[in-house]
């Protein structure tokens, strides 16, 4: 065989590697045509931002989560959705309130961040037991439809400018082309998780590494790229004030579609740090997150912002908490 000569490592890097290009490239395919699909359907193209660009901003973490639940690989995949949400909040939001000065709209207090921190309670509740079940898989998922209800009717009274005009951006394309692209889009996200999950898999027995701390980390990360990339360029480009609404709307997608997966479709035990190590990370930082807005508004209502002390201290923590998954793996 072509490949036998070539260690197993070598390959499974370039699994990764390859699955990595493969979930940014089909992705943004697969949110184009989708959302290509529902404009000429008639929604608007604010419900469009809200579902069919949110949910396939998500769509690299959801098929990595099926594809590794389907290999009974289910701790990679709630590694993937807590690690995500962490990477979200301490090195996307960070990097991009280190670049520039992020606009803070009294909304994000008001309507977004409460969800947040709601879901993130109800999802701390049900993994306190270190076992996630179908139970808790279907009430995580099913309370993804009253939550993006709820944000698109709270969205449609506080839309700021510039999300006006971000989102009517919505690409336009011929049905059949849009049709195209969201086929291939989604065939190639099929097959790229299936490499990435590999590669993350054989990178873990090669190790001696628990899958979780790779779902944890590298998978986290790197199905962040498309976040970290978007949430650059559009504070380069002056378009910085939708970042925050994106991080919040994608750590909710994280909690309620990506985590629900394992437990639907294999149920499995875990270790306790999942709850006291990666959850309680995550859901510190999430309120780290929700003091830092109040904060700022409360300063200064009128310009609010989250500038550099709060991006340098988001880094901060989730620096530290890189810190703690390194011990974890020399202690282990």
């Amino acid at each position: 065989m072509l490949f036998d000569s070539i260690p197993a490592i070598y390959l499974a890097a370039a699994a990764i590697i390859v699955g990595f290009i493969g979930l940014v490239w089909s992705a943004d395919r697969f949110v184009a045509g989708a959302a290509a699909l529902a404009l000429n359907s008639g929604l608007t193209p604010m419900v469009i931002g809200l579902t069919v660009v949110s949910f396939g901003t998500s769509a690299p973490e959801i098929l990595v989560s099926i594809n590794a639940s389907l290999a009974g690989a289910g701790d990679i995949a709630i590694g993937n959705a807590l690690g995500s949400n962490l990477a979200n909040i301490g090195l996307v939001l960070a990097l991009t309130a280190l670049v520039a000065n992020i606009p803070v709209q009294s909304h994000i207090l008001k309507d977004e961040l409460p969800v947040l921190l709601i879901i993130t309670a109800v999802a701390g509740f049900l993994l306190s037991d270190a076992h996630l079940g179908r139970v808790e898989g279907w009430i995580l998922l099913f309370l993804l439809l009253p939550s993006m209800a709820y944000m698109i009717w709270a969205k449609q009274k506080d839309l700021s400018p510039q999300e006006r005009e971000l989102e009517e951006d919505i690409p336009q394309m011929r049905t059949t082309m849009a049709v195209l692209w969201f086929l291939v889009g989604l065939a190639l996200l099929i097959l790229s998780s299936k490499i990435l999950v590999w590669g993350a898999q054989t990178t873990a027995t090669h190790f001696g590494v628990s899958p979780l701390i790779i779902g944890l980390t590298v998978l986290a990360i790197g199905t962040s790229l498309p976040e970290l990339a978007a949430s650059l360029v559009s504070a380069i480009k002056g378009h910085h004030d939708i970042a925050l609404g994106n991080i919040i709307g994608s750590n909710i997608f994280n909690l309620l579609a990506v985590m629900s997966i394992p437990g639907i479709l294999h149920p499995l035990t875990y270790e306790r740090e999942v709850f006291t190590r990666d959850y309680a990370s995550m859901a510190a930082l999430t309120v780290v997150l929700a003091l830092a807005v109040g904060a700022a508004l409360l300063l200064r209502r009128s310009n609010a912002r989250i500038g550099k002390p709060t991006g340098a201290i988001l880094l901060g923590c989730y620096g530290f908490y890189i810190y703690l998954l390194y011990l974890a793996t020399t202690q282990g």
